[in-house]
């Protein structure tokens, strides 16, 4: 769970589904002519992956802004997180923390480690691409990243 927050939503516990700075710091960036990137909180994730296409358009963002605020409304944050967890992809079809454990390390996910948590959840951005079982230089140096994200975060309070 703190790999996947270090990664992915550090200021998951504290937002209620929308990190506006993220959300204001990408489109600066975006106006300063950088590369449009991504801002969605783990609640948003959860809401298009739970209940709409991948798809890009002005619509679906408008219907998981919807889910999202429902989602963060009715559910707890430990939910919110068991859910993202369950349904992410860590792999070609393979979904959910404790398939990817299996998978991946041959263990239940209760028991990986630190450093192989933050490794899955450093596939996550693309885990097409970044492959836990061939990790890249760059997938071990995202990985050092979230490791020190994490203790830098410490123990999340949800």
């Amino acid at each position: 769970m703190s790999a996947v927050m270090a990664s992915e939503d550090q200021r998951f516990p504290d937002h209620s589904g929308f990190d506006l700075d993220s959300i204001e710091s990408s489109i600066d960036t975006y106006m300063d002519g950088g590369k449009l990137r991504g801002a969605s909180t783990i609640s948003q994730q959860v809401a298009k992956n739970l209940f709409l296409t991948p798809s890009k358009s002005f619509l679906r963002k408008g219907i998981e802004a919807w889910f999202t605020f429902l989602i963060e409304t009715l559910w707890s944050k430990e939910r919110i997180m068991e859910v993202y967890l369950n349904i992410a992809e860590f792999g070609d079809h393979l979904y959910g923390i404790e398939a990817a454990s299996q998978h991946y390390f041959s263990i239940h996910a209760k028991n990986i480690s630190r450093p192989q948590a933050a490794l899955l959840a450093a596939t996550l951005p693309n885990p097409i691409l970044l492959k836990a079982a061939q990790p890249s230089r760059y997938l071990l140096r995202r990985q050092q990243w979230i490791l020190r994200q994490m203790r830098n975060l410490g123990k999340p309070q949800l």
